[in-house]
């Protein structure tokens, strides 16, 4: 169970460090740069200690797909990108396939 609180953990962290990238504007501010070497660092950090107990492609299918759904979410909401239909299937779509390879994660 602590495994998944360090995937929690990086995921959040990879979270704000790809705000802070857009923040940064192409690292032209020195303070959201040195928000995203931090946010990814952490992230980083936190993915290889729960690599120890939990398979990689469990866990990567995990921090990359639920990283990519809220940060298209936070483009949305935070920096006022465009959504369409399109956006919201391919997001159901990312979520789907997290589940569909946890399920057959717990099957083994």
């Amino acid at each position: 169970m602590k495994a998944y609180l360090f995937l929690a953990v990086a995921i959040a962290s990879e979270l704000f460090g790809t705000s802070m990238l857009k923040a940064s504007e192409g690292f032209s501010k020195w303070l959201p740069s040195l928000a995203t070497v931090l946010g990814f660092g952490i992230a980083f950090y936190a993915l290889s200690i729960t690599l120890q107990h939990i398979p990689i492609g469990t866990a990567y299918a995990i921090w990359s797909g639920v990283g990519t759904a809220v940060t298209a979410i936070i483009g949305i909401v935070v920096w006022k990108e465009a959504a369409s239909m399109t956006t919201a299937a391919g997001l159901v779509l990312i979520m789907l396939g997290v589940v569909i390879i946890n399920l057959k994660g717990a099957a083994h």
